[in-house]
């Protein structure tokens, strides 16, 4: 059970979709690089959840302002079909192999149609 009510997406009155949800953080310990590497890595970051769009992969993807835990830097919304690949994708973003961010990568269920993604395609 999703909600300890007896309600599961099987049950639910309503057709469930799922995502892949990504939450992106700062790491306790994180290396310390120059401003310019700093820019350089957040320039390979976005590169790289740019590509995951193009490739079908990422449906939404966008930084926090305003929270109140600083370490919480932003989130994604992928569609790869499993928690598993989401999880390889996500290691290959530059930002997580030079340690600047961590993960968290779980399931998301919401009504089907309330995430739109104008060129949604299937994962490749």
């Amino acid at each position: 059970m999703l909600w300890g009510i007896g309600v599961t997406p099987e049950t639910a009155p309503f057709e469930f979709e799922r995502f892949e949800f990504v939450l992106l953080k700062r790491p306790a310990v994180r290396p310390e690089i120059s401003d310019d590497e700093a820019e350089v890595i957040q320039a390979q970051h976005l590169a790289h959840l740019t590509r995951m769009h193009d490739e079908g992969h990422l449906v939404v993807a966008g930084p926090f302002d305003g929270q109140p835990d600083e370490t919480l830097r932003g989130l994604c919304f992928y569609r790869t079909g499993s928690l598993e690949r989401t999880r390889e994708l996500v290691a290959q973003d530059p930002a997580v192999v030079a340690g600047r961010l961590e993960c968290e990568v779980m399931f998301l269920y919401c009504q089907r149609g309330a995430i739109a993604d104008p060129a949604r395609r299937e994962p490749r």
